[in-house]
């Protein structure tokens, strides 16, 4: 799995739409810790897989997926206190919710394939 730029890694790109997503849904949230947290969650998961994949090296940007990895779970731990809070929906949870979790399976394909690329016999 080879990448030119940042933005042809799909789960960057997915990660940004859920910050985008994360930002419109708590857009008029008066819980502005709450807010501040989950937004600084989402946003922390594009900028980890562009800053470790800047680095330019496999171990450095392997790091930073675990911690894009971490934060992305962050925003699903969130989601579920947003949602027992009554900030949103028990839709907009799931959508929300599995959008995450999307991307933490797509960040964990990445690190798997780093760690193991695939080898011809």
């Amino acid at each position: 799995m080879k990448f030119n730029r940042v933005e042809d890694i799909r789960a960057w790109q997915k990660s940004t739409d859920l910050v985008v997503n994360i930002y419109n849904t708590f857009y008029f949230c008066k819980d502005y810790s709450f807010k501040d947290q989950i937004e600084r969650a989402a946003v922390s998961v594009p900028n980890n897989i562009s800053e470790g994949f800047e680095r330019g090296s496999n171990k450095d940007f392997v790091r930073f997926l675990f911690i894009a990895k971490a934060s992305c779970s962050e925003v699903r731990s969130m989601l579920l206190l947003a949602l027992r809070l009554n900030y949103i929906n028990e839709s907009l949870y799931e959508i929300l919710y599995d959008d995450a979790d999307h991307i933490i399976k797509m960040i964990s394909k990445i690190i798997t394939n780093i760690k193991s690329p695939f080898k011809p016999p």
